[in-house]
């Protein structure tokens, strides 16, 4: 199964948390103002072809024309809207936008260093909200406006960086270069620093933790 735009763009491990829009009132309002146009547009073309009978079908076409700018306004609205993401991952905060062009623009959780979260009054009743995220990046701020679900989107962010710093706090300190550190007790030997005992001593705990 072929992979779509946004997992092509996440690493071997890296796996997506939440995914949020820009809320629907953004794209309702213009489909409320492109839908009003097209009706008055097709009121206004039947009037006319009832008026002119004679120019009826010239009528018709340029108004069909006229009604086809609103139209595509709409399909280019829903489409722009359907296609800017704002993604969690385990890894990354990710913003996608851009239907044919894409453009990507994605912040480290470890550089994130605060998120702040602005709520209207109408953005607390219909769950929508700003998200501005302050990071050690060139960038130094992204802001989400007025994006679906801030609140969860705000707490899956911050989840994710706890435990992104969590796993790195566990890991396992470095191996230590064995065979370099057998060579420099070789050389406090040979000055004499080191007793033959004593070095093969410390050469034998060396070798144990390989």
């Amino acid at each position: 199964m072929a992979k779509t735009y946004l997992e092509n763009l996440l690493g071997e491990k890296e796996r997506i948390l939440f995914t949020a829009r820009q809320h629907w009132f953004i794209v309702i309002s213009s489909i409320l103002l492109e839908v009003s146009a097209i009706l008055v547009i097709f009121a206004v073309t039947i009037a006319l072809v009832l008026l002119t009978p004679d120019m009826r079908l010239w009528i018709a076409i340029i108004g069909f024309l006229v009604m086809l700018v609103p139209i595509l306004s709409l399909v280019r609205d829903v489409l722009i809207w359907s296609n800017h993401q704002y993604i969690v991952t385990n890894w990354r905060v990710i913003q996608v936008s851009g239907v044919i062009n894409k453009n990507v623009i994605d912040s480290s959780l470890e550089k994130v260093n605060d998120v702040k979260m602005t709520q209207s009054f109408f953005g607390r009743m219909f769950n929508f909200g700003d998200i501005e995220i302050l990071t050690a990046s060139e960038m130094g701020v992204n802001l989400f406006k007025r994006i679906d679900d801030p609140v969860r989107f705000k707490t899956v962010m911050l989840n994710a960086k706890e435990a992104l710093e969590r796993r790195a706090g566990e890991l396992p300190p470095a191996m230590p270069d064995i065979p370099a550190l057998i060579a420099q007790l070789d050389a406090l030997r040979k000055e004499g620093i080191l007793t033959e005992e004593e070095f093969q001593a410390k050469k034998s705990d060396l070798l144990s933790k390989i």
